[in-house]
């Protein structure tokens, strides 16, 4: 291979929401985290063991806008990028590095319909709506399921 590659593919879910700088002429950077896991079973134990690793990433202009209005905690993203490693000496002297994934490619992978669904469906009541006609025969049980929406 004559190049080189700098290309990272996520999965994951937001952490927090996207935080926003502004500058002058019109360009904006969000950065947020996202959390990936890898889940596996303990040889020895049989236990199911999840590790969680936690990516920074950044998000430039129209992009960084887009993720600012529709993504909030927890939404699940795919995204492509690179990898960018910067440097920089804090207040009291010491050098500090952060790894960051600069987006350049991200998908929405949470539905609305997955964001609104509650887990737990014990508690969950659902109400329907009254009919004032009363030739109008009523839906049974297999007709609601049968709904496509």
């Amino acid at each position: 291979m004559a190049g080189t590659l700098n290309k990272v593919m996520l999965i994951g879910h937001l952490g927090d929401a996207i935080k926003m700088h502004y500058f002058e002429g019109g360009n904006s950077i969000g950065r947020f985290p996202i959390a990936t896991n890898e889940t596996y079973t303990n040889k020895s134990t049989g236990e199911r063991v999840t590790t969680t690793e936690w990516h920074n990433l950044v998000v430039r202009n129209k992009l960084a806008e887009i993720c600012e209005k529709y993504l909030s905690k927890g939404d699940k993203v795919y995204c492509e990028g690179r990898i960018k490693t910067r440097q920089w000496t804090d207040d009291a002297g010491n050098k500090r590095y952060s790894t960051e994934i600069q987006v350049q490619e991200l998908k929405f992978l949470t539905t609305k319909k997955e964001a609104f669904t509650p887990t737990d469906n014990s508690n969950v009541a659902i109400e329907k709506p009254a009919t004032t006609d009363k030739n109008q025969p009523k839906a049974t049980k297999q007709e609601e399921d049968d709904l496509p929406f």
